[in-house]
C-alpha cells in the first residue's frame, strides 16, 4: 500500500499537465451522472426521475386522468383550484399525495394546499390540508387525498376527482405577484384483504415516549425529495443545513415495529429568538402525514420529538387519532427536516449542525394476506437490501454509496476507492492503469508544447 501511494504522489502531478485536455469529457460525465457538490447543497426539489407533466383543469368536464402506475408533476397558479380525474375500482384503497413545492419567497404560516378527493357528484371522500406553519418559511409541503373502501362515503367503482386548491393568503400591499408553485402527486392502490379481519384498532401499546439512542452520531446527508430520500435506521445521524434548506429521510418499518425519531438544531453565535426555526416532520410510505413537531431557537442547541406512535398494524386504519391511523402499513417512513429562512439574520447563514435521532423498536410479523398486488408494487414492502440499507445509510457499497450522495469525485478519488474495494491484489492492474495515465499525460503536455 505504501508502493501504491508513493506511486500516487509522483503520477498526481504529471496526470495534471493533461488536465486542460481531458477537462470537457470530465464535465460531461458529470453532468450524466448527475448533480455535483455545489447542485447537493442546493434547495431545488428533486421530483420523481420520469414523472409525467400534467396540467390541472379548472373544472371537472377537461380533468386529465391520472393512474397509480406513474408520478406526476404539475404547477398550481395562486388563488387557484385544479381538478385531475381517476378511475378507481370498488375495492381498492386509493391514496393520492400532492406536494407542493413554492419558490423563495415570502409566506405566511397559514399559506399552503388543501387536497380532497371527490366522486362523480361532487360527494367529498377526503380532504386534509398542509401549511407552512410557525418557522414561516417557503418550503415542500404534502397533503393527501384518499378514498377509502368500506366508508359510507364514496363506495363503488367508477370516476373520482383530486381537487388541489391553494391556501394563500397574500398581502394588498404586495408589488410583486407571487409564482406558480410547482407539485408533485404520486398516486397509490391499495387492495382489500382476501379475507375480513378485526376492525378494532389494537390497544396494547406503550405510548410513553422511549429513550432516544445515544452514541457517536454518523454523517449521512439527506436527498432533496421523497425520491431521493437518503435511508436511514435506528441510531443517531448528523447532517448539516443552511436556513431554507429540506431535507428527506427514509426509514424501513416493518409490521408490527414502530419508528420514534427527534431531531436537534446545534448552537449557534448571535442573539434573538425564531419561532418555528427547525421543523421535523414524518409522513408514511404513501406519503400520509402522521406528525411533526417545530423548535423555537434562541441560539442554544435545542431538541423536538415526535409524538409516540404504535407499532405498524393494519387495524390502525380504524382508530381515531390521525397519528394512529396513518401508521396502517409497513415500507418506507419518510423523516423530512426544515431549517427556518428567518434563521439567517440573527444567527447567520450557517450551516447549523442537525442531529437526528431514530430509533425503531417492536417484534416484525408477516403482513396482511391482500387480494391483489399495491400499485406502486414495492410501496408496502421492506426487503433485505432495504434493511442493510438501514445499517448502512446506503453506503453499504462504498462506491455507489459516494455517487448516492452526490459527492464530487475526481479520477484519483475513484482510483483510490479501487484499492479499498479490490485490495492489494488488484496492485498490478492499478499500476498498469497509473502507467497508462503517466504515458497519456507526457502526450499531451508534448503536443501542448
Amino acid at each position: 500500500m505504501v508502493l501504491l501511494l508513493g506511486l500516487w504522489s509522483l503520477v498526481g502531478p504529471v496526470a495534471g499537465a493533461g488536465a486542460e485536455e481531458a477537462g470537457p469529457s470530465t464535465v460531461a460525465r458529470a453532468e450524466e451522472a448527475g448533480p455535483s457538490v455545489g447542485a447537493r447543497d442546493g434547495d431545488a426539489y428533486a421530483f420523481t426521475p420520469g414523472a409525467r407533466t400534467v396540467a390541472g383543469a379548472p373544472d371537472t368536464a377537461s380533468a386529465v386522468p391520472l393512474d397509480a402506475h406513474h408520478t406526476y408533476r404539475s404547477t398550481l397558479p395562486r388563488a387557484a383550484k385544479l381538478y385531475y380525474r381517476l378511475r378507481l375500482t370498488a375495492t381498492e384503497t386509493a391514496y393520492v399525495p400532492v406536494t407542493a413545492v413554492p419558490p423563495p419567497a415570502a409566506v405566511s404560516a397559514t399559506d399552503g394546499i388543501r387536497v380532497s378527493l371527490r366522486n362523480a357528484n361532487g360527494t367529498s371522500c377526503s380532504y386534509a390540508s398542509a401549511r407552512f406553519g410557525a418557522g414561516i418559511s417557503p418550503r415542500p409541503v404534502t397533503a393527501l387525498g384518499q378514498r377509502e373502501t368500506g366508508k359510507a362515503l364514496c363506495r363503488g367503482s367508477g370516476t373520482y376527482y383530486l381537487l388541489v386548491e391553494r391556501l394563500d393568503t397574500g398581502r394588498p400591499d404586495e408589488r410583486a405577484e407571487p409564482g406558480p408553485w410547482d407539485l408533485e402527486i404520486a398516486p397509490v392502490t391499495e387492495p382489500g384483504l382476501v379475507r375480513a379481519g378485526s376492525t378494532t384498532p389494537p390497544r396494547a401499546w406503550d405510548p410513553a415516549s422511549p429513550e432516544p439512542p445515544s452514541g457517536r452520531p454518523r454523517e449521512r446527508s439527506g436527498g432533496t425529495g421523497f425520491a431521493t430520500a437518503r435511508t436511514v435506521g435506528q441510531g443517531v445521524w448528523r447532517t448539516e443545513l443552511a436556513p431554507g434548506q429540506t431535507r428527506f429521510y427514509k426509514v424501513p418499518v416493518d409490521w408490527g415495529r414502530r419508528l420514534h425519531a427527534s431531531a436537534e438544531l446545534g448552537g449557534a453565535q448571535g442573539h434573538g429568538y425564531v419561532g418555528g426555526a427547525l421543523t421535523l416532520s414524518l409522513y408514511n410510505p404513501v406519503r400520509g402525514a402522521v406528525d411533526d413537531t417545530s423548535a423555537g431557537y434562541t441560539g442554544t442547541a435545542k431538541p423536538t420529538a415526535l409524538t409516540p406512535l404504535p407499532p405498524v398494524e393494519y387495524a390502525n386504519r380504524y382508530a381515531v387519532p390521525a397519528g394512529v391511523t396513518s401508521v396502517r402499513f409497513a415500507g418506507d417512513y419518510y423523516l423530512v427536516v426544515h431549517l427556518s429562512t428567518r434563521l439567517a439574520e440573527p444567527f447567520g447563514r450557517g450551516p447549523y449542525e442537525v442531529t437526528l435521532r431514530v430509533r425503531v423498536d417492536g417484534r416484525a410479523h408477516e403482513g396482511p394476506a391482500y387480494d391483489g398486488g399495491p400499485v406502486p408494487e414495492d410501496v408496502f414492502t421492506i426487503s433485505d437490501a432495504d434493511r442493510a440499507a438501514a445499517l448502512t445509510g446506503g453506503l453499504g457499497d462504498p462506491v455507489a454509496g459516494e455517487a448516492a450522495e452526490g459527492r464530487k469525485a475526481g479520477a484519483g478519488d475513484g482510483a483510490m476507492r479501487l484499492v479499498a474495494v479490490g485490495g492489494i491484489g488488484s496492485g498490478t492492474a492499478l499500476l498498469l492503469v497509473l502507467g497508462g495515465w503517466t504515458v497519456a499525460a507526457r502526450r499531451a503536455h508534448a503536443r501542448a508544447r
